[in-house]
Protein backbone atom coordinates (compact mmCIF):
# COMPACT_ATOMS: atom_id res chain seq x y z
CA UNK A 1 0.00 0.00 0.00
CA UNK A 2 0.78 3.71 -1.04
CA UNK A 3 2.44 5.20 2.31
CA UNK A 4 0.46 8.24 0.72
CA UNK A 5 -2.88 6.48 0.46
CA UNK A 6 -1.94 4.87 3.91
CA UNK A 7 -1.74 8.26 6.07
CA UNK A 8 -5.03 9.39 4.72
CA UNK A 9 -6.80 6.47 5.51
CA UNK A 10 -5.42 6.85 8.99
CA UNK A 11 -6.32 10.13 9.33
CA UNK A 12 -9.74 9.23 8.49
CA UNK A 13 -9.78 6.10 11.26
CA UNK A 14 -8.15 8.21 14.01
CA UNK A 15 -11.65 9.85 15.64
CA UNK A 16 -13.09 6.26 15.70
CA UNK A 17 -10.07 4.75 16.61
CA UNK A 18 -9.94 7.26 19.88
CA UNK A 19 -13.37 6.90 20.53
CA UNK A 20 -12.62 2.85 20.94
CA UNK A 21 -9.76 3.65 22.78
CA UNK A 22 -11.17 6.13 25.29
CA UNK A 23 -13.79 3.65 25.73
CA UNK A 24 -11.71 1.31 26.89
CA UNK A 25 -9.09 2.88 28.81
CA UNK A 26 -10.79 5.79 30.08
CA UNK A 27 -7.77 8.28 30.02
CA UNK A 28 -7.35 10.34 27.67
CA UNK A 29 -3.43 10.34 27.83
CA UNK A 30 -3.54 6.62 27.22
CA UNK A 31 -5.71 6.71 24.27
CA UNK A 32 -3.96 8.82 22.30
CA UNK A 33 -0.66 6.95 23.02
CA UNK A 34 -2.61 3.99 21.78
CA UNK A 35 -3.41 5.78 18.77
CA UNK A 36 -0.34 6.78 18.12
CA UNK A 37 1.58 3.62 18.80
CA UNK A 38 -1.30 2.41 16.47
CA UNK A 39 -0.07 4.50 13.59
CA UNK A 40 3.52 3.98 13.61
CA UNK A 41 2.76 0.20 13.71
CA UNK A 42 0.32 0.58 10.90
CA UNK A 43 3.04 2.78 9.38
CA UNK A 44 6.05 0.45 9.55
CA UNK A 45 3.64 -3.08 8.84
CA UNK A 46 2.43 -1.49 5.86
CA UNK A 47 4.91 -3.45 3.81
CA UNK A 48 3.18 -6.56 5.26
CA UNK A 49 -0.56 -5.25 4.15
CA UNK A 50 -1.69 -8.08 1.91
CA UNK A 51 -4.67 -5.97 1.33
CA UNK A 52 -6.37 -9.32 2.32
CA UNK A 53 -9.27 -6.98 4.49
CA UNK A 54 -9.64 -3.71 5.10
CA UNK A 55 -7.61 -1.32 6.11
CA UNK A 56 -9.80 -0.17 8.66
CA UNK A 57 -10.30 -3.83 9.73
CA UNK A 58 -6.49 -4.50 9.88
CA UNK A 59 -5.88 -1.19 11.73
CA UNK A 60 -8.31 -1.70 13.99
CA UNK A 61 -6.99 -5.73 15.02
CA UNK A 62 -3.63 -3.14 15.59
CA UNK A 63 -5.15 -0.76 17.82
CA UNK A 64 -6.47 -3.79 19.90
CA UNK A 65 -3.35 -5.28 20.45
CA UNK A 66 -1.82 -1.88 21.29
CA UNK A 67 -5.12 -1.39 24.21
CA UNK A 68 -4.22 -4.96 25.20
CA UNK A 69 -0.14 -3.79 25.49
CA UNK A 70 -1.33 -0.94 27.67
CA UNK A 71 -3.44 -2.53 30.32
CA UNK A 72 -0.41 -5.14 30.90
CA UNK A 73 2.08 -1.64 31.20
CA UNK A 74 -0.80 0.05 34.05
CA UNK A 75 -1.44 -0.73 37.01
CA UNK A 76 -5.04 -1.63 37.92
CA UNK A 77 -7.17 1.03 39.45
CA UNK A 78 -10.01 0.92 40.24
CA UNK A 79 -12.52 3.53 40.37
CA UNK A 80 -15.78 5.40 41.91
CA UNK A 81 -18.00 4.39 39.27
CA UNK A 82 -17.56 0.64 39.47
CA UNK A 83 -17.79 0.63 43.27
CA UNK A 84 -20.75 2.53 42.78
CA UNK A 85 -21.86 0.20 40.31
CA UNK A 86 -21.32 -3.02 42.13
CA UNK A 87 -23.29 -1.81 45.46
CA UNK A 88 -26.05 -1.16 43.43
CA UNK A 89 -28.67 -4.65 43.65
CA UNK A 90 -30.70 -4.04 40.58
CA UNK A 91 -33.44 -6.97 40.51
CA UNK A 92 -34.61 -8.82 37.85
CA UNK A 93 -38.00 -9.69 38.86
CA UNK A 94 -39.36 -6.26 37.92
CA UNK A 95 -38.68 -7.32 34.22
CA UNK A 96 -40.33 -10.35 33.91
CA UNK A 97 -44.13 -11.50 34.45
CA UNK A 98 -45.07 -14.30 37.21
CA UNK A 99 -44.76 -16.90 33.56
CA UNK A 100 -41.60 -15.64 33.14
CA UNK A 101 -42.42 -13.43 30.25
CA UNK A 102 -40.96 -10.10 29.67
CA UNK A 103 -43.12 -7.28 31.08
CA UNK A 104 -42.47 -4.61 28.34
CA UNK A 105 -41.82 -6.11 25.11
CA UNK A 106 -39.36 -4.68 22.59
CA UNK A 107 -40.75 -2.06 20.09
CA UNK A 108 -40.92 -2.31 16.70
CA UNK A 109 -37.30 -1.16 15.04
CA UNK A 110 -38.65 -1.48 11.80
CA UNK A 111 -36.10 -2.87 8.91
CA UNK A 112 -32.86 -3.13 10.71
CA UNK A 113 -30.62 -3.47 7.59
CA UNK A 114 -31.53 0.04 6.27
CA UNK A 115 -31.77 1.64 10.21
CA UNK A 116 -28.01 -0.03 10.46
CA UNK A 117 -26.84 1.36 7.48
CA UNK A 118 -27.62 5.22 8.51
CA UNK A 119 -25.29 7.51 9.99
CA UNK A 120 -27.24 8.95 12.26
CA UNK A 121 -28.25 5.41 14.20
CA UNK A 122 -24.15 4.98 14.59
CA UNK A 123 -23.92 8.36 16.38
CA UNK A 124 -27.09 7.61 18.43
CA UNK A 125 -25.34 3.97 19.52
CA UNK A 126 -22.52 6.00 20.28
CA UNK A 127 -24.14 8.45 22.30
CA UNK A 128 -25.92 5.55 24.45
CA UNK A 129 -22.75 3.68 24.70
CA UNK A 130 -21.24 6.84 26.11
CA UNK A 131 -23.63 7.52 28.56
CA UNK A 132 -23.27 3.78 30.42
CA UNK A 133 -21.56 3.57 33.46
CA UNK A 134 -17.52 3.00 32.89
CA UNK A 135 -17.80 -0.57 34.43
CA UNK A 136 -20.74 -1.70 31.75
CA UNK A 137 -19.33 0.42 28.71
CA UNK A 138 -15.66 -1.07 29.10
CA UNK A 139 -17.31 -4.59 29.28
CA UNK A 140 -19.27 -4.21 26.43
CA UNK A 141 -16.57 -2.77 24.11
CA UNK A 142 -14.60 -5.48 25.22
CA UNK A 143 -17.35 -8.12 24.05
CA UNK A 144 -18.90 -7.00 21.28
CA UNK A 145 -16.41 -4.43 19.26
CA UNK A 146 -12.98 -5.70 20.51
CA UNK A 147 -14.42 -9.53 20.39
CA UNK A 148 -12.78 -10.34 23.60
CA UNK A 149 -13.91 -13.73 24.70
CA UNK A 150 -15.61 -14.21 28.35
CA UNK A 151 -12.52 -15.50 30.03
CA UNK A 152 -10.47 -12.67 28.63
CA UNK A 153 -12.89 -9.84 30.09
CA UNK A 154 -13.20 -11.69 33.43
CA UNK A 155 -9.63 -12.45 33.59
CA UNK A 156 -9.19 -8.55 32.88
CA UNK A 157 -11.52 -7.35 35.03
CA UNK A 158 -11.05 -9.53 37.98
CA UNK A 159 -14.63 -10.68 38.01
CA UNK A 160 -16.29 -13.91 37.37
CA UNK A 161 -18.47 -15.66 34.54
CA UNK A 162 -21.62 -14.98 36.40
CA UNK A 163 -20.80 -11.27 36.71
CA UNK A 164 -19.82 -10.43 33.32
CA UNK A 165 -23.22 -12.00 31.98
CA UNK A 166 -24.77 -10.07 34.17
CA UNK A 167 -23.11 -7.25 33.70
CA UNK A 168 -23.25 -7.78 30.03
CA UNK A 169 -27.14 -8.01 30.26
CA UNK A 170 -27.51 -4.32 32.06
CA UNK A 171 -25.31 -3.05 29.36
CA UNK A 172 -27.76 -4.18 26.86
CA UNK A 173 -30.58 -3.34 28.58
CA UNK A 174 -29.62 0.24 29.03
CA UNK A 175 -28.89 0.23 25.02
CA UNK A 176 -32.01 -0.98 24.60
CA UNK A 177 -33.72 1.28 26.57
CA UNK A 178 -31.50 4.45 25.25
CA UNK A 179 -32.06 3.05 21.61
CA UNK A 180 -35.86 3.28 22.01
CA UNK A 181 -35.87 6.36 23.52
CA UNK A 182 -33.47 8.65 21.89
CA UNK A 183 -34.40 6.84 18.42
CA UNK A 184 -36.89 4.41 18.22
CA UNK A 185 -39.91 5.82 19.64
CA UNK A 186 -42.66 6.95 18.33
CA UNK A 187 -41.97 8.99 15.49
CA UNK A 188 -38.43 8.52 16.28
CA UNK A 189 -38.39 6.51 13.33
CA UNK A 190 -36.02 7.39 10.45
Amino acid sequence: MEAASLEDSLAALRPTLLAIARMQLRNEAWAEDVVSETFVAALEGSRKFAGNSQVKTWVIGILKHKIIDQFRRTKREVSADAQMEAAQVETFDELFAADGHRVDRPLDWGDPEATLNRTQFFDVLQMCVDALPAGLARIFMMREWLEYETAEICKEMGITSTNCFVMLFRARMRLRECLEMSWFAGEGKR
